[in-house]
């Protein structure tokens, strides 16, 4: 089994996608994934069944959402439970509970804002809940550069962000996460950092010595150790250059580098990655990476094919 990293931070490869799928099902791309309490792993894919939910072994608990999203983008697990699945296709945040019971809809479905207006929504990417209140966080994402901040029962508070490269704007609000002190962090993508806010979106500081960040997940116990996957950030000429991405890096609460996962180019070979798209860790440690292989990879291929979206990297204990 391939392994990843050194020291403390050293992770052995799932291989192939994760997860005991049944003949004929399939991710097609996971995109976002999410584990509860229990350490249940929700996987939000385009493939035969938007949510599959499995226990950590990879076995197949339940499946639910088939024929209720458009683009699946982000999940998020509040720590009641309920489950947050952006949809960034019909442009709305749905919330349900861990079986699938839609409780309550943000965004009205297939009527985007106008494109930059800061409007809520138009291709919103993922959601935040701050564990200490159930406050709410949208980051949106692709067609407008805000975060837009709600109650948690669904009412508007306010918004900010804006687009540009300059503190407090960006470039693809693209992932978002909150710490156990309410701290609101950004994956900014194409400005290639991180940005943290306070609760009531004042800036703070950002964390520039990264790829194309797309993803984050921070701890909200123990170190609280923060979780970054990133694109390949590189051209078409370097694609074979090292330490561009894409790849796993854990930093700790300062913005220090612990380790990098992965220095080799995008590729399937056991130890690289295509695009982490979504990352989360369970309460051993290990971490999932949901990849968008066939969007950025496969499909372009000749002739195209899906590609390993799902990896787990289990710690090394």
């Amino acid at each position: 089994m391939v392994k990843l990293g050194t020291g403390r931070f050293t992770y052995e490869l799932s291989g192939d996608d994760w997860g005991m799928l049944p003949d004929g099902w399939r991710y097609k791309e996971a995109t976002a994934v999410a584990t509860d309490a229990q350490d249940n792993v929700y996987v939000f894919n385009r493939g035969t069944h938007p949510i599959v939910v499995f226990d950590s072994s990879g076995n197949v608990l339940r499946t639910w959402g088939e024929g209720t999203f458009t683009n699946p983008h982000g999940v998020t697990i509040g720590p009641d439970g309920s489950v947050f699945c952006v949809d960034n296709g019909d442009h709305t945040v749905r919330k349900f509970t861990p079986d699938g019971k839609l409780l309550m809809t943000l965004g009205t479905a297939h009527q985007a804002a106008v494109a930059m207006s800061g409007d809520p929504f138009n291709k919103p990417a993922h959601l935040a809940v701050d564990h200490r209140n159930g406050d709410l966080y949208v980051a949106d994402g692709y067609s407008n550069a805000r975060v837009h901040k709600y109650s948690p029962d669904g009412r508007y508070l306010f918004s900010w962000g804006e687009s540009g490269t300059n503190p407090g704007q960006f470039n693809i609000v693209h992932n978002i996460v909150t710490d156990s002190e309410g701290w609101v962090y950004i994956a900014d993508r194409e400005n290639r950092r991180i940005q943290i806010y306070d609760s009531n979106g004042k800036y703070e500081t950002q964390w520039a010595n990264l790829s194309r960040a797309a993803c984050i997940y921070v701890e909200h116990t123990g170190e609280q150790l923060v979780y970054i996957g990133e694109y390949f950030g590189g051209i078409e000429t370097n694609a074979i250059g090292k330490r561009l991405g894409p790849r796993v890096s854990i930093l700790d609460k300062n913005g220090e580098v612990l380790s990098r996962l992965s220095d080799e180019p995008f590729g399937e070979e056991a130890g690289r990655f295509f695009s982490p798209h979504g990352i989360t860790v369970d309460s051993q440690g290990d971490i999932y990476v949901a990849e968008v292989s066939w969007s950025d990879y496969g499909s372009h291929m000749d002739p195209p094919r899906e590609l390993r979206s799902l990896q787990k990297l289990v710690k090394v204990r």
